[in-house]
């Protein structure tokens, strides 16, 4: 086998400022109160996160219903609906808030949107969980749509007064299709100030784009409920290339690299570096040990941490090991 195959490692890749943020308020959580502390939901699409952390004592439940009354409860990185958070307070929970703030944000404005009077249209996939908490804000006033299709079925008039959203996860280039679509459709439309999307989603994916171009194969690490994992590996399909997603290195097929002489890695927002490490070393050993790196767009966005959180003495937040990994 030819010793020269080579790896290209996409930059940026990985843990996005709003997953280490979510990663670190639990083990901050676990560091404060003890186990268990549960948390409603995946606290991000990883598995080896979810697995490192239930090591650590956090419970993860489907329902705010399933914590015992007065425990410690964390809500997931893709937010919640007002409904469940009423039914956290009706339970006595001591909530801690771990919603990225960028899906925050897009909270805010389905409120504002709402009062205002319009419809809205959200952009997004409807079983995602960062889907189902917004639109949980206005859900009477809410229609979800996840292609021109549906923006074709809507059974409105053109001149209802609407508002889009989109789902932070999803691609520039995808959404932007559907915008065009409801302003085609719609004659009073408005739309958020700036763009939805998410600043780490669309830096992989651009970052993707670049792996596409230049090399015979493209794997993403990344779990397999992961909306932004799985829309990179789209993105490179969609740009002429092999793709496939890659959960851990147990699940590289030797068989994807036939007469493949050059593969670019990349890992979505959620996926720990340690993952990606474990798919080199396999690919390493299957003859791919020149390893490059194609340096993108730089990320320095940090999110701060809640304030009850802090240490009672120093009153600072101390790193954590799981959401600093290879800072």
């Amino acid at each position: 086998m030819n010793r020269h195959q080579r790896i290209v490692l996409a930059e940026p890749r990985g843990f996005c400022a709003g997953v280490r943020r979510a990663i670190g308020i639990v083990e901050r959580a676990l560091d404060l109160h003890g186990a268990p502390v549960y948390v409603r939901k995946e606290i991000v699409h990883n598995h080896h996160i979810v697995e490192e952390l239930r090591k650590r004592g956090a419970v993860f439940v489907d329902s705010e219903d399933e914590v015992p009354e007065g425990a410690v409860c964390v809500f997931s990185a893709h937010g919640v609906s007002p409904a469940v958070r009423a039914g956290a307070t009706a339970r006595n929970l001591e909530v801690i808030d771990a919603t990225c703030p960028l899906v925050s944000k897009v909270h805010q404005e389905a409120v504002r949107y709402a009062r205002d009077g319009h419809v809205i249209l959200l952009v997004g996939h409807a079983e995602h969980e960062e889907v189902e908490g917004v639109r949980g804000e206005a859900p009477e006033r809410t229609i979800v749509v996840e292609s021109t299709e549906d923006v074709e079925r809507l059974d409105l008039p053109a001149d209802t007064p609407v508002a889009y959203l989109t789902q932070t996860t999803l691609s520039f280039d995808e959404t932007a299709v559907v915008v065009e679509a409801l302003h085609r459709r719609f004659t009073d439309i408005a739309g958020p100030n700036g763009d939805d999307i998410c600043y780490a989603s669309q830096n992989r994916q651009n970052a993707v784009k670049s792996l596409a171009r230049a090399n015979d194969l493209v794997l993403v690490v990344g779990s397999r409920n992961s909306s932004n994992s799985i829309r990179m590996v789209e993105v490179a399909r969609e740009h002429g290339c092999a793709a496939h997603l890659v959960p851990d290195a147990t699940h590289l097929d030797p068989g994807w690299l036939e007469s493949v002489s050059s593969i670019g890695v990349s890992a979505g927002a959620s996926a720990p570096e340690v993952l990606v490490r474990g798919l080199v070393e396999r690919l390493a050993a299957l003859g791919y040990t020149d390893v490059q790196v194609d340096d993108g767009a730089a990320e320095d966005v940090v999110f701060a941490m809640p304030a009850r959180l802090a240490d009672p003495v120093t009153g600072r937040i101390p790193r954590t090991p799981l959401a600093d990994e290879a800072r």
